[in-house]
């Protein structure tokens, strides 16, 4: 079948979908986290092979693996979506017009969404679990990387839905070459929305050369900002957890801004951070302040190109800063509007830091690695949208619908 076929059938199958109960797209859910996790050994064999052409040091290599811990858990948030209420056919406003004539703003899918991401195979089932809730259906561009995760997914999916009696055409995945991107670029009329999701340059790729609606996410380039009040005890916990949970996702912290008047206290803070041999870029003053506490073989003198640098790997920045101001212009040119964080007890600068940083999500006291449609008690995430138009930050249920009009009436004319 040529691509412009494919795309063709999964617009038609879409409309389909707009057609099927509430009640039973969350049952096809809960039957898809079933299988999800009966046929863990297939999509960890498949995963495997994915594994085996990939140099396990390469920091996407995390991203890349899936474990039956890992499945579990994407079932487990496949039920929390199929758990959750449908935006599809919310009333977001209601008006009555003088004349009677009635006005309601109601949610409804896109239609078609299309995904291109890179070695993320969970991504597979978290979008098509957010797109069948929301009734739309979903065109998946994998990278090459995760191409036999990616195939052993949608065949399980695809099962279900064939058990079921759904038009399986609902959920595409697209051969994993160059000419199925450019042609899923240029799928206008036939690609309502298209989300990518991976590192800046795919992202840059795909916003350059799209002829359809783009929604930029992923990319993270996320601060912490120790505070001259910051608590030590929190900072060291926030700062480990940031950094080391995960070092492949966007959320993970890139960079530790410190005040120059908590410099002591950055060997403590960075503790943790040797024991789990992060290599840390640190400046001229925090480089002072760690020497001889800090592994020697972990602590280099960091240069230009560090700050704003998504490393995705055991890998982060310090600034030291003279001011509470600093840090906020500091942070300001750096930031790709992600996450960013402050550390500190004392009130005003928590408010401030809030008000002034730009970014999708802000936090005080905890983590960056917070970002997560999950952690929001989303259910799931399609993405983490960086940008302002349309969507912000992670994005679920309501932000992969749009709204139509629907206008009542009984006889009227206009003069």
């Amino acid at each position: 079948m040529e691509l412009s076929e494919i795309f063709d059938a999964t617009r038609d199958a879409s409309r389909e979908l707009s057609l099927i109960e509430q009640k039973k797209i969350n049952g096809l859910l809960e039957k898809i986290a079933d299988a999800a996790v009966f046929s863990a050994d297939y999509i960890l064999a498949e995963n495997k092979k994915d594994l085996a052409r990939m140099d396990a040091s390469d920091p996407m290599y995390d991203r890349l693996l899936l474990t039956r811990e890992r499945i579990d858990d994407i079932a487990s948030d496949m039920r929390s979506v199929a758990s959750l209420p449908s935006p599809v056919g919310e009333i977001m406003s209601s008006v009555t017009r003088p004349n009677g004539m009635r006005i309601d703003k109601v949610r409804v899918p896109f239609g078609v969404i299309g995904v291109i991401y890179e070695a993320r195979p969970n991504v597979s089932f978290d979008v098509f679990s957010l797109c069948l809730k929301t009734k739309n259906a979903a065109v998946l561009k994998g990278g090459s990387n995760a191409e036999y995760s990616n195939k052993a997914i949608v065949e399980v999916i695809k099962g279900v839905l064939s058990q079921n009696d759904i038009n399986e055409n609902i959920i595409t995945l697209l051969p994993a070459t160059r000419e199925a991107t450019a042609s899923l670029l240029h799928a206008v009329g036939k690609v309502d929305l298209l989300i990518p999701r991976g590192g800046k340059s795919l992202i840059s790729y795909v916003r350059e050369n799209a002829k359809i609606p783009v929604i930029e996410t992923g990319a993270g380039i996320c601060h912490t900002y120790f505070d001259s009040f910051g608590d030590v005890k929190k900072g060291a916990a926030i700062i480990l957890n940031g950094k080391t949970r995960r070092v492949s996702v966007c959320n993970a912290l890139d960079s530790l801004v410190i005040h120059k008047d908590a410099l002591a206290l950055l060997p403590e803070l960075c503790k943790a951070l040797g024991e789990k041999k992060v290599t840390i870029y640190a400046d001229e003053n925090a480089f002072s302040a760690l020497e001889g506490k800090y592994p020697a073989s972990l602590l280099q003198k960091a240069l230009p190109e560090h700050f704003g640098t998504e490393f995705l790997d055991y890998k982060m920045a310090i600034k030291t800063v003279d001011s509470f101001e600093q840090a906020i212009e500091h942070i300001t040119k750096y930031t790709s509007g992600h996450s960013e964080a402050i550390i500190t007890e004392n009130k005003t600068n928590a408010i401030a830091f809030q008000k002034r940083i730009d970014a999708a999500c802000i936090y005080v006291n905890v983590p960056t690695s917070f970002t997560d449609g999950g952690q929001f008690g989303f259910g799931a995430e399609i993405g983490i949208s960086t940008q302002k138009l349309h969507a912000r930050g992670p994005m679920a249920l309501p932000e992969i619908t749009t709204y139509k009009y629907l206008i009542t009436g009984d006889g009227q004319v206009r003069d």
